[in-house]
């Protein structure tokens, strides 16, 4: 029996808002060629009450790495203090991600990137996929062979300019006779790698936000690498090894990533998505004023 689905438009401004600043669009330098979407990734490692202890990553798909020479998009509104739009390039860049296995997924952590804002002046300011986000075994498991709505966070490749703009991708999931989750059509370019989101109805108008994993490249109904098995293989594969697990202050606790549809109201973090692009496929974010 299919899942009831609640409104495109409150799932969406769910997603903007606890994961809108999510993401880095990264390609091949000095090539048109390997577009791909990052993500941040929160590792909660320990908790106690006022504080987590964490392992943070990048977090993409493995096939989207394998070269020399990276370029990363620094997305100016990811800075504080906020700067122009930079890009970063990055040596041996394919060393520098750890690939998980047979997952398609490779991650790398960001100590590197916090240092690179420390000389350059500032610090980041984003958001993360964090551990009450990431999907566990139980809402995989609920994933069946009947499609049901989801929603791409990705960066795809402007048509004209090559714009590297975030936006929304709304399709749906399913489970494969092959056993994994697949979307359901084709995957703009750009968003390989990047993070798929589902809302899991909780009754009375309500559901939770839950990342189901990232979306690998394929031609087509491509396959989603889960996050019930991305959390074990990170931990497995010592890719935080030779970094330090970061303590943060929690000045309150964090709130469920839950909405209700038609509720008003968001943090000032999240922009709201500009509809008519692509008509019934797309929500793009609208750029910041400088």
């Amino acid at each position: 029996m299919p899942e009831p689905s609640v409104r495109h438009d409150a799932i969406i401004d769910a997603i903007m808002a606890n994961a809108g600043r999510s993401t880095l669009p990264f390609k091949q330098a000095h090539a048109d060629r390997w577009h791909g979407t990052a993500f941040w990734f929160n590792d909660l490692l320990d908790s106690a009450p006022g504080s987590e202890v964490i392992s943070q990553y990048l977090v993409t798909a493995a096939g989207m790495t394998r070269y020399d020479l990276g370029e990363l998009t620094l997305r100016p509104e990811l800075c504080e203090p906020e700067m122009s739009a930079e890009k970063l390039l990055m040596t041996d860049f394919a060393e520098g991600w750890t690939v998980l296995g047979d997952l398609g997924v490779a991650v790398m952590p960001t100590a590197g990137l916090h240092a690179h804002g420390r000389r350059k002046g500032w610090s980041w300011a984003t958001d993360e996929i964090t551990d009450g986000l990431a999907a566990r075994h139980e809402d995989i498991a609920r994933i069946g062979s009947e499609p049901r709505p989801a929603y791409i966070l990705g960066h795809d490749v402007g048509e004209q300019d090559g714009a590297r703009l975030q936006a929304v991708v709304v399709g749906r999931v399913a489970r494969g006779a092959d056993g994994y989750v697949h979307w359901d059509s084709t995957v703009p370019e750009g968003c390989a790698g990047a993070p798929v989101f589902v809302g899991e109805e909780l009754g009375d108008d309500r559901f939770r936000l839950v990342c189901v994993g990232l979306v690998l490249p394929g031609a087509e109904r491509n396959r989603i690498a889960t996050f019930d098995r991305i959390r074990t293989t990170v931990r497995e594969s010592g890719a935080g090894r030779g970094t330090e697990p970061v303590t943060s202050l929690l000045a309150e606790p964090e709130p469920e990533p839950e909405q209700e549809p038609g509720a008003g109201g968001h943090p000032e973090t999240a922009w709201h998505p500009e509809a008519g692009k692509r008509p019934g496929r797309w929500w793009r974010r609208k750029p910041r004023a400088h």
